[in-house]
């Protein structure tokens, strides 16, 4: 039997899921019992599989416990990269994707660019493949854990 991999989510990400889990399974055990209407069983269903993706989640979770300060590009670190082609940046978490993260983009370590970048230090050029064919050529230019981040973002503005 194959094991599920474990998957950084954070403290508030973390909540969110138990809120929406709790909305959905109330949804669910009050809700549509018309067995003949279409869309109320389509509806019943879409709840369903978005519990069981919920419990997957929470079943696997490590929350909030930051990966070490090491630099290297893993679940749980806020990732800057640089795009070859274009010279731009951006900036997202390595993390779930269903987890939601109101602060920033999440790319999950199975995404192309996320399976790319796993394991680079700062300064490592990576190359990936689009879904839509061409292949990117990027270079991790930071990582930091999302707890140090978050610190940081949320510092008051010196005066």
């Amino acid at each position: 039997m194959p094991t599920a991999s474990r998957v950084w989510i954070s403290p508030q990400a973390h909540e969110r899921l138990h809120r929406e889990l709790g909305t959905l399974r109330f949804l669910f055990s009050a809700g549509i019992t018309d067995e003949t209407d279409e869309n109320a069983t389509a509806v019943r269903r879409g709840w369903e599989k978005r519990i069981q993706q919920i419990d997957d989640l929470l079943i696997n979770a490590v929350v909030g416990e930051d990966p070490p300060n090491d630099g290297i590009a893993e679940p749980g670190m806020v990732v800057t990269v640089g795009y070859e082609a274009t010279g731009d940046t951006d900036t997202f978490l390595l993390g779930v994707q269903g987890a939601e993260y109101a602060d920033m983009a999440v790319y999950s370590i199975q995404s192309p660019l996320g399976a790319a970048i796993a394991g680079a230090r700062p300064g490592e050029r990576r190359t990936y493949k689009l879904t839509n064919g061409p292949t990117l050529a990027v270079t991790l230019l930071d990582a930091v854990p999302y707890g140090l981040h978050a610190a940081e973002v949320n510092q008051p503005a010196p005066r």
